[in-house]
């Protein structure tokens, strides 16, 4: 018997190919519950859409506390906007350990996109997922892009493991970094400046203009000590002022330039077909972490192992490995 808050599989596509916001907002909250019965349905629902997906430009954007990630993506997602676009902006937010909520709040951050006709913005909580980055973003971008969304902003939480998660989901990575907060190499790990396609200095006006473009020559320096990118790619250093809109275009161009050489060169599509195969294994992961701590023998003993991990009764590993055998063996 269908739930009376869940609608049928042909409801949740109808609503979504026909770009119904509330459906699609219904739809994510499917694909995001823990609940079984749901997890079925959410199957279902992305095989049913699926078809429908894969138009999108997928945007990566990430960048340090405090660089302005939520005011340049509103000035930015506002200018594609202008340019005819439609928007959709999956923020990870950082989750309460209490509620396993969302606790920054995006759509108070992002007041004008969240009241356009042309965006759409969904905070998830991170819950327990690797560096904070959702288990179930994939899945909310495909329903976006079914829905008709032309370019898909991906936001997360800061600076993180959750940058080489997010780095194997979109086709363009973006960070954005500050001048004239210290040291800007110290601050920035090799790795993350090795994924990032573009580098964008925010809050470049005013007495930080030249800072900024001082920051610019560094991390342009910086980014040519770098091995070659297999794509053909040499990633760019601009400046940005979301304030004064300003750099938008600049940002925009550079996205398209390699949106349409990628396309030329064969990686574009070459990097999606290696992130599904990706997107696979970790599907597999999921449900192979979950399958285990669902099991009625595994919960029954889980508490015990626990206890005598902390008393110092069994080492973690040989903990773990008795667990494991359990499953194994029924």
């Amino acid at each position: 018997m269908k739930r009376k808050n869940r609608l049928s599989i042909q409801e949740y596509k109808d609503g979504i190919l026909s770009g119904n916001r509330v459906i699609l907002s219904r739809a994510i909250t499917l694909v995001e519950s823990a609940l079984d019965d749901d997890n079925e349905l959410a199957a279902k629902l992305i095989n049913e859409i699926y078809p429908y997906t894969g138009n999108s430009y997928r945007i990566g954007i990430t960048g340090v506390p405090g660089v302005g990630k939520s005011t340049f993506i509103e000035s930015f997602g506002a200018y594609l906007i202008e340019q005819n676009k439609k928007l959709a902006v999956l923020t990870i937010d950082p989750s309460s350990q209490k509620s396993g909520g969302s606790i920054l709040g995006d759509k108070t951050r992002m007041e004008k996109l969240s009241v356009s006709s042309h965006a759409f913005i969904r905070p998830s909580p991170a819950g327990d997922a690797l560096g904070g980055v959702a288990h179930k973003t994939r899945e909310t971008m495909l329903l976006c892009e079914a829905a008709g969304y032309d370019v898909i902003f991906i936001e997360t939480v800061g600076v993180g493991q959750s940058e080489t998660a997010v780095k194997n989901m979109v086709d363009f990575f973006l960070l954005l970094m500050l001048a004239g907060a210290g040291d800007e190499l110290q601050g920035i790990k090799k790795g993350i400046m090795e994924m990032a396609d573009s580098i964008a200095i925010t809050k470049a006006d005013g007495n930080n203009l030249d800072a900024s473009r001082q920051a610019k020559k560094e991390y342009q320096n910086a980014l040519h000590l770098f091995p070659s990118n297999e794509n053909g790619w040499n990633p760019q250093v601009l400046l940005c002022s979301a304030l004064q809109n300003k750099g938008l275009e600049d940002t925009w161009k550079i996205l398209t330039d390699y949106y349409f050489k990628m396309k030329q060169n064969g990686f574009f599509d070459f990097n999606r077909k290696e992130q599904s195969v990706h997107w696979m294994h970790q599907t597999i992961n999921l449900y192979l972490k979950r399958n285990f701590y669902n099991r009625p023998e595994i919960i029954e003993k889980l508490a015990t192992f626990e206890d005598a991990v902390r008393s110092g009764k069994k080492h973690s590993v040989q903990a773990a490995r008795e667990l494991l055998s359990f499953q194994v063996n029924n």
